[in-house]
């Protein structure tokens, strides 16, 4: 009766009750080739779900990113060495991305404008101004916001960026 109780669930159990165990068997059978033991249908699902995640923190890093250059810009006299270690960091993240998955150059610039509006909610949340005060239209190009040197000027100051 014990021998019962440690065997493991069928592969299709397995994935729902253990997935981490689920991921380490299908690798254990690929390692050793054996194919026709794969449990296809959760397979094919994991590998597309990689690269929806891929596009997921794209979206994440670049709203991140947007939201602090519209803190920067708009409240100047909290500027803080946080604030732009968060900018650098979502660059970095950014260009990481980008660098390991290179059909996606494109992608930031496809959610760019989404991205925007994102980032004009959580600045207003996290700043208490009010949303419509950020510019409906973007302040910046992507290349900018992409820049490694570029951090925008206040609103009264003419952006030489």
């Amino acid at each position: 009766m014990a021998k019962a109780a440690l065997k493991p669930p069928p592969k299709d159990d397995l994935y729902e009750t253990d997935f981490f165990l689920w991921t380490q068997a299908q690798a254990d059978l690929l390692r050793a080739r054996r194919f026709d033991e794969l449990d296809l249908d959760h397979l094919i699902d994991e590998v597309a779900s990689v690269g929806a995640s891929d596009k997921r923190e794209i979206r994440n890093r670049l709203t991140v990113l947007l939201t602090h250059l519209l803190k920067w810009k708009y409240q100047p006299g909290f500027r803080s060495s946080s604030w732009r270690g968060t900018i650098m960091e979502q660059r970095a993240g950014l260009a990481e991305l980008l660098d390991a998955s290179p059909s996606l150059r494109r992608y930031p610039g496809e959610v760019f404008a989404m991205c925007y509006l994102s980032g004009r909610r959580k600045a207003s949340e996290q700043t208490g101004i009010d949303f419509t005060l950020f510019p409906e239209q973007l302040p910046f190009t992507l290349e900018n916001a992409l820049s490694d040197g570029f951090l925008p000027k206040e609103p009264d100051l003419i952006d030489q960026s």
